[in-house]
């Protein structure tokens, strides 16, 4: 079952703006019911009615996982992107009814972990804040390291450092700071698990370095949500649906498919969990995977696609859907 087939409907009841690129959203239920369980590192897609185009976006949840009266998410503004964050900007106003979907979780806390060392850089905060929620009612061992632009970009450093001053630490990159990650990666206890959420180097950096330092893969946690690059539109062929579907310059394969009238699974949207994975069943043309899910023998096997986030350029595509 995908993300999209488990939705809520809910009602906008706060927006706030954190700092001038960054703003808070709150959403009850219409229903006047609780909100559905989840854990931190959760995320939920938010639909966006934009005219005639529907986008679908996933935004980690920053509220309490204990409190189920509401959801919070932040968004950051891209103004070079494809339009997700400029609608939630420019056009979400308190009162606003909207649809979301169900929790779902694949950056979660490994509760066998003896300490939590988390690294987290510019929106790549809001996991953690309910990440840190949660550890907190439940006495778990906690340490994070955020990385910001400026002390005006660094979105809830005062209410994190606040709250927990011995665990939180801030580096500013206007004044030079950074982190020191390989004297903090030796200096850990054993059973030590490593959180990373933020921009595409950070995580990188983090991951390579934690196993270059000898930390196994199942000791590092990573959440990296892709966006789905622009490109020249191609014409895809479903075989299952009996339909031919053009994907536009600024579309998304998945997109396209669900704009047909196709049922396509998803939980991410963003390349990283494999749910909507597609096998191809003839081609001519090139791909060009863009997700951080398939190997490196399925992207030169040419028997598979991500619709999320990947796009083909050729003459011919046809897809088992």
């Amino acid at each position: 079952m995908s993300a999209g087939t488990a939705k809520i409907a809910v009602r906008v009841a706060e927006v706030v703006d954190v700092n001038e690129l960054v703003k808070r959203f709150k959403f009850v239920r219409r229903d006047g019911g609780e909100m559905p369980t989840f854990s931190g590192g959760a995320h939920t897609v938010v639909e966006m009615r934009d005219g005639a185009t529907t986008r679908l976006n996933p935004y980690s949840l920053m509220s309490d996982p204990g409190d189920r009266s509401a959801f919070t998410i932040s968004v950051r503004r891209d103004d070079e992107g494809r339009g997700g964050s400029l609608f939630m900007h420019n056009k979400v106003k308190p009162g606003d009814e909207m649809v979301i979907s169900y929790p779902v979780n694949l950056f979660s806390l490994d509760l066998r972990a003896r300490k939590h060392l988390m690294f987290a850089g510019g929106i790549g905060i809001t996991p953690f804040l309910a990440q840190i929620k949660q550890l907190s009612h439940a006495g778990g061992n906690f340490e994070l390291h955020y990385s910001v632009r400026t002390a005006a970009l660094g979105s809830y450093v005062d209410e994190l450092t606040t709250a927990h001053p011995d665990r939180v630490h801030i580096y500013y990159d206007d004044k030079k700071q950074a982190i020191d990650l390989a004297t903090l990666l030796d200096g850990q206890p054993l059973g030590t698990h490593i959180y990373v959420c933020g921009p595409k180097g950070m995580i990188d950096w983090v991951r390579n370095t934690a196993l270059d330092h000898g930390w196994p893969e199942t000791a590092v946690h990573y959440e990296e949500f892709l966006a789905p690059q622009s490109g020249k539109p191609f014409e895809v062929e479903l075989a299952k649906s009996g339909k031919t579907i053009t994907v536009g310059e600024h579309q998304s394969l998945l997109e396209a498919i669900e704009a047909a009238g196709v049922d396509a699974p998803y939980l991410c949207r963003g390349g990283a969990c494999g749910q909507c994975e597609t096998d191809v069943i003839a081609h001519e043309g090139k791909f060009i995977h863009n997700d951080h899910w398939l190997t490196e023998d399925q992207r030169t096997g040419c028997n598979k696609i991500m619709p999320c986030v990947s796009r083909f350029e050729g003459r011919r595509l046809v897809l088992d859907r």
